[in-house]
């Protein structure tokens, strides 16, 4: 019972102090509101982004993945030599190996015929190497000439597509190559692209006829059952030439995720929006406390005088920070997500409101309103009895 009534009082104090002006509670909240919604938009566009980016190499199946070491990202690759792949194969673990292809041109929309870029993906059909039913049930379709398959996730700007395949319309150019649709697949848009294609390898040379099948962009290894993934890496890293990458699976998720976040800017920008959220609605919390005890500086004195510690006052700002914390968390998460569900409409990404979000979120919004509390109790100190008379 100590222990309740060493927090009850003061917080039922800090509360009535709060409801008392009901103009200042609606400001304060709005402003832990704005800043909750700020910081819950700034890491829904963060994880979209890192989802985004790890999209194409969660459909990858393999256990081991070569990269130049140059590539910043998959959107981003810079070629090597097919035959640095091939050697691989000397390794008695390793059962395939197969190159990637990777590369950006322009979609000819069927109905519109404006273009716009998306990413085009060239493997060996029969490697099954994507991880995607509708890509493996195609294989022997992608083996035909100048045949495709279009990522039905993509931007609505390319065309109905699957409309127009049921109508029959399936021809338009990449590249200013004609090339022939045979299917959809789903896949997802990033931040590096608006779309996905997926084609053959010798289909993948027609599109970019300044390509050829000796530089690749990307290998793709699989091991015997039973191989131990990390001892075959160490191997495969002393026996090829230092400018390969060679990542495991986790390694390559990482790795697409690290370039958004570290190299690219938008990472930063959206981590810098989060912090800003933090400064403005401490500044805001900070305000209103410190002129809340502005206002009442003679009822705390009167208080001190009556007996109670500076402890029982420094209890009753931070109930009160808690108390803006809360009511300002409620109405921003609910905001937030109707808005996450606004934002995955109109850009095609996921944007999950995960419960280890709203628990980091709540967690960052009180820690701001406990800060602005912490600095607010500066005031207290003026609140001495001897000033009074």
């Amino acid at each position: 019972m100590k222990w309740i009534g060493w927090w009850y009082f003061p917080a039922r104090l800090a509360w009535r102090q709060l409801v008392f002006d009901r103009t200042k509670l609606i400001a304060a909240t709005c402003g832990v509101l704005f800043a909750c919604v700020l910081v819950f938009m700034q890491l829904g566009f963060r994880d979209s982004l890192y989802a985004s980016a790890a999209s194409a190499p969660v459909k990858l199946d393999g256990d081991l993945f070569l990269m130049h070491k140059q590539s910043e990202a998959m959107w981003r690759p810079v070629q090597f030599k097919r035959s640095e792949l091939m050697r691989v194969l000397g390794n008695p673990a390793v059962a395939e190996a197969y190159p990637l292809y990777l590369g950006l041109a322009p979609f000819k929309n069927i109905q519109t015929q404006t273009k716009r870029t998306l990413m085009v993906y060239g493997f060996d059909p029969d490697s099954q190497m994507f991880n995607v039913d509708a890509v493996r049930n195609k294989h022997a379709e992608l083996r035909l000439k100048d045949t495709v398959l279009f990522d039905e996730y993509s931007r609505p700007e390319f065309g109905p597509m699957r409309q127009l395949l049921d109508a029959g319309e399936n021809v338009t150019e990449i590249n200013d190559y004609k090339i022939i649709i045979v299917g959809l697949f789903q896949l997802g848009v990033s931040f590096a692209a608006d779309g996905n294609v997926i084609t053959s390898d010798l289909n993948f040379m027609r599109i970019f006829p300044r390509r050829n099948l000796d530089d690749i962009d990307m290998g793709v290894i699989r091991l015997n059952s039973g191989a131990l993934v990390k001892s075959v890496q160490t191997e495969l890293k002393s026996h090829l030439n230092e400018f390969v990458n060679v990542f495991t699976y986790e390694e390559l998720l990482h790795y697409e995720k690290d370039y958004w976040a570290n190299t690219a800017p938008i990472g930063f920008i959206f981590g810098f929006g989060t912090v800003m959220g933090w400064v403005v609605g401490l500044v805001i919390v900070y305000q209103i406390l410190f002129t809340d005890i502005a206002n009442h500086r003679n009822e705390f004195a009167t208080l001190k005088a009556m007996g109670y510690k500076h402890g029982y006052f420094v209890r009753v700002v931070f109930a009160s920070s808690f108390f803006l914390a809360v009511l300002g968390f409620i109405p921003g998460y609910l905001l937030s997500l109707g808005l996450y569900n606004l934002a995955e409409s109109q850009m095609y990404m996921p944007m999950p409101m995960l419960i280890s979000k709203i628990i980091t979120v709540f967690m960052f919004i009180l820690s701001m309103c406990f800060m602005a509390g912490l600095l607010a109790i500066r005031k207290l100190k003026d609140a001495n009895p001897a000033d009074m008379f």
